[in-house]
């Protein structure tokens, strides 16, 4: 078989959300795969202090902030953070809605004080969320947002009750940032990403894949959230987890088991990756 590279969401998707520790099904599809000379890539909304606990497994790459960094063989292929004033506005509008955001530089997150307290009264599950209420419980190097200290950023993190109190910072950042949004019905929650417009998970496979002269149509992108869309909607193969977003199973060429049922491993032998 031609070689080919395979990009994976992380949370609810590799592994459980929040979760640093992949199935051995999955490791051992992946070092399967490598072996007949497959790449596997993480593709994933994490910025690289919280994707870092997963590195350890020998990936050939990151594609890492929903596309804002890509890191391959040692060597950055792509940094994009925000301007400062991007970012004080963002933070300045959320805050005036009551919206609670982190935000993430490349090597640390920080939130909002109450982020913590607000999370715990939103018993509905999605894969964000249940990140963010991992990392929180488990001091995942999320930091108290007053020790920012000015390092860029690349990607606002935000939660809050209904639509409306978006309305401020979709006015004055929808032009230049996607507003990668997830609702939840029971309790109303909505949870998303503030993401550049400069780059997206599919604009970051398609940047790499043109750095290294790969085709598109020998890629393969696995997801479950929101922030996959454009992933597979770029890849020559998009699988979906049965856990995650109808709107990207949707989307799917194929919709494999959940993370906790081997779907990741199943997959890898339904198209004889590994």
């Amino acid at each position: 078989m031609k070689e080919k590279w395979i990009f994976l969401d992380i949370d609810g998707t590799l592994t459980r959300p929040g979760s640093n520790v992949p199935p051995e099904s999955a490791l051992k599809a992946i070092r399967a795969a490598q072996a007949k000379g497959h790449k596997v890539l993480l593709c994933t909304g994490r910025n690289m202090a919280l994707l870092s606990p997963l590195l350890h497994y020998g990936f050939d790459g990151v594609v890492a902030s929903a596309g804002g960094y890509i890191l391959y063989g040692g060597q950055v292929i792509y940094d994009c953070p925000m301007s400062r004033q991007q970012l004080e506005l963002a933070i300045e509008t959320f805050h005036a809605g009551g919206v609670f955001c982190t935000i993430e530089a490349k090597d640390a997150t920080y939130g909002d004080a109450a982020l913590e307290d607000f999370l715990n009264q939103s018993p509905g599950e999605n894969s964000e969320i249940q990140r963010w209420r991992a990392a929180l419980a488990d001091r995942l190097g999320i930091l108290p947002m007053e020790d920012y200290d000015g390092r860029p950023i690349y990607k606002v993190v935000f939660i809050c009750r209904e639509d409306s109190q978006l309305e401020k910072a979709r006015a004055a950042l929808e032009k230049d940032f996607l507003f990668c949004c997830q609702t939840m019905s029971s309790p109303a929650r909505i949870n998303g990403e503030l993401i550049n417009r400069k780059f997206d998970k599919g604009q970051g496979i398609r940047r790499l894949c043109r750095h290294l002269g790969v085709d598109l149509q020998d890629t393969f992108g696995f997801g479950d959230s929101m922030n996959d869309l454009e992933m597979m909607q770029t890849v020559g193969v998009a699988v979906a987890m049965a856990n995650g977003n109808e709107q990207i199973k949707a989307l799917a060429d194929y919709i494999c088991p959940p993370v906790e049922e081997d779907g990741l491993a199943k997959a890898f032998a339904r198209y004889q990756l590994a």
